[in-house]
């Protein structure tokens, strides 16, 4: 199963540190994030009464669940350790600093979500970004045209 990524996040944001922490989730949304069902764009993380939640996470209803009243956009909790809610929260509070989940994986069969802590780019160092990308794909193809 691959990881579901936030390929949007990686490409407005600088990521400065990164985090890992447990999502609660009901039966059918674990189901359906191992199926593929969910994904992570537009959504970001608040921190409220000393609790971490997502916001727009979007995680499909599960075909085979008899839920029928199902929010696929509900707040979903994350769990992590006092120091690293409190770490979070003081992070947070900075300016320019946002908190953006990254990616949602499996580790021993749990659903952990890889959180960041992001600075926004400005518009030159995506396009600065871009550009590198494309030179060592440019220099890949070189490489791989050499050896042969």
């Amino acid at each position: 199963m691959e990881p579901i990524l936030n390929k949007k996040a990686l490409h407005d944001y600088e990521v400065l540190n990164k985090l890992e922490a447990g999502l609660i989730l009901a039966g059918h949304e674990a189901k359906s994030i191992r199926n593929g069902g969910a994904t992570l764009k537009g959504s970001y993380i608040t921190i409220k009464n000393s609790g971490i939640f997502t916001q727009n996470l979007s995680i499909s209803r599960y075909k085979y669940a008899s839920i029928t009243d199902y929010d696929p956009k509900r707040p979903r909790q994350l769990l992590l350790s006092k120091k690293e809610i409190e770490y979070l929260t003081s992070q947070e509070n900075q300016k320019g600093v946002t908190i953006i989940p990254l990616d949602i994986h499996f580790k021993n069969n749990f659903a952990k979500m890889t959180i960041g802590i992001c600075r926004g780019k400005k518009l030159y160092d995506k396009r600065v970004t871009l550009k590198k990308k494309a030179d060592d794909l440019e220099i890949k193809h070189a490489l791989k045209k050499f050896n042969r």
